[in-house]
């Protein structure tokens, strides 16, 4: 579907490209009905928690050094600017860079809601701009905004050239989407907009885009491109502005999670012509080999990459090949994010571990080259199956999913879904850093991690003895399916 970047709104997942929320039945089943386009969404009629996508997309837009975020809403929609908080001051003395990076809530009222705010909102443009010279400025709607029709971008138009920086208004009302996943899309969409600029004439590279979270593997990354003659640029966490406006002159986009990249790569691609490395993520050996390759293909550099695989081979193969004959037999239920879900149960069969069940948060039917995931379509050609089930972390049809199954142990990147498995007894492993199974190196690390939790399970059986679920017999019999009914 192609991007459009004239215009500052942004088609949801749902609408753009088939996304769903609900589904249950078999991972064989959800691929193949995503290939043949015949995959419908089902809604609940009883919904326990979800995310909303206003702290996906000003999170990922905080990141940024040196900008500033003014979120048009109430006071309780800036909730959001805690995690600005993490990512300028923690991520950045990580790294070892300054950011002056700021959030600014409007606080919207009863009056304001009645009667609009825009000339409220264009003093707070101003008055920012002149108090802490930012090197951009993101306008941010909220779902209030959104209700009333509030108008941020003719105030951001008229704007623009007083405040002299790059300014764009963001669309990030959280009732427009149920997939929070939307959000990522929504900060690519404003980045791509208004930030990116065409390449500079007769300028060339051996740059590489690589969006990924919180950059945690930084020094490692940059060290295994080095091997390739590539020098890896990481979105957004501490990115500048300076930065982002020259990805159109890079070689290629790659991202740790397909969820999280997918816009930026295919939006980079459609419009400045870089080549969006798809493949199955980085998570395992066969991921991580196929990256790469497909790296090398693209970048002219498979000499150099087949060179380093050969090495890597070497040292690690061995190691990971006895930690395996300890995890074989062992089950897994796993609730993740789409991005890992599909990937992480993958490694999971690599290491000889059976994944009986897994939830994703929400599942995207096809790309928007129209393409149905790498991570679905290499689990249905290596005739991987298992029950799969799509729930945007409902945590009551996990429990009843751990209570079927009984798994050896439960995986999610979300704390909170690890809490309830543990009180059930489940033995959780908490997937929280995005490059926890990245490379040979940590998926050695991975497997060990796994293999220690399941052999002491004292923990979770002493706290499970002591905790009285809210859940009933009656639940634990029912199909996760119960409140579910197909979408008309």
């Amino acid at each position: 579907m192609p991007i459009n970047t004239s215009n500052s709104n942004v088609a949801t997942r749902e609408n753009r490209i088939g996304s769903i929320t609900g589904y249950v039945g078999t991972l064989h089943d959800l691929a193949s009905q995503s290939q043949c386009g015949t995959l419908k969404g089902c809604s609940r009629c009883f919904s326990q928690s979800s995310t909303c996508l206003s702290s996906c997309g000003l999170g990922q837009l905080s990141a940024i050094r040196d900008v500033a975020i003014i979120h048009h809403g109430p006071a309780g929609c800036s909730v959001a600017s805690s995690t600005a908080y993490y990512m300028t001051k923690v991520m950045a003395k990580k790294r070892g860079v300054s950011s002056n990076t700021i959030y600014v809530g409007t606080d919207m009222n009863e009056n304001d809601t009645i009667f609009g705010s825009t000339e409220s909102l264009r003093k707070i443009i101003l008055e920012v701009n002149k108090r802490y010279s930012p090197k951009a400025i993101f306008v941010s709607s909220a779902c209030a905004t959104g209700i009333i029709g509030e108008d941020i971008d003719s105030i951001v138009d008229d704007v623009r050239e007083e405040v002299g920086v790059p300014i764009v208004a963001v669309h990030c009302e959280g009732f427009k989407s149920r997939i929070w996943a939307t959000g990522f899309d929504i900060a690519d969409h404003a980045i791509l907009q208004e930030i990116v600029k065409p390449p500079r004439e007769g300028v060339k590279t051996n740059k590489i885009n690589f969006k990924n979270f919180f950059e945690s593997a930084r020094p490692e990354i940059i060290e295994i491109f080095k091997n390739f003659d590539l020098e890896p640029v990481f979105l957004y966490c501490n990115s500048t502005i300076e930065e982002l406006s020259h990805l159109s002159e890079s070689l290629a986009t790659t991202c740790i999670c397909g969820t999280l990249g997918n816009y930026l790569g295919n939006g980079l691609e459609e419009k400045y012509n870089v080549p969006y490395i798809r493949s199955i993520n980085q998570c395992g050996i066969a991921g991580f080999e196929a990256w790469l390759r497909e790296i090398g293909r693209v970048t002219g550099r498979s000499d150099k990459v087949e060179k380093y695989i050969e090495e890597q081979r070497a040292i690690y193969i061995p190691q990971i090949e006895e930690v395996k004959k300890e995890l074989a037999g062992l089950t897994a239920v796993l609730g993740m994010g789409p991005g890992y879900t599909f990937e992480v149960s993958r490694v999971l069969e690599e290491l000889g571990i059976k994944v009986v069940w897994a939830l994703a948060w929400h599942y995207d039917k096809k790309y928007e080259n129209g393409d149905v995931p790498p991570s679905m379509k290499y689990l249905l050609d290596n005739d991987i199956d298992f029950g799969a089930s799509v729930a945007d972390q409902q945590n009551y049809e996990v429990m009843n999913i751990l209570n079927k199954y009984q798994p050896d142990m439960y995986l999610s990147r979300h704390p909170g879904s690890t809490v309830w498995a543990i009180k059930n007894g489940t033995p959780a492993i908490y997937v929280a850093d995005e490059y926890m199974i990245f490379g040979y190196k940590h998926t050695l690390e991975f497997a060990k991690t796994i293999l220690n939790s399941v052999k002491n399970r004292s923990f979770e059986a002493n706290l499970a003895k002591r905790t009285k679920l809210p859940y009933t017999d009656w639940w634990y019999k029912q199909d996760v399916d119960t409140f579910l009914e197909e979408v008309k």
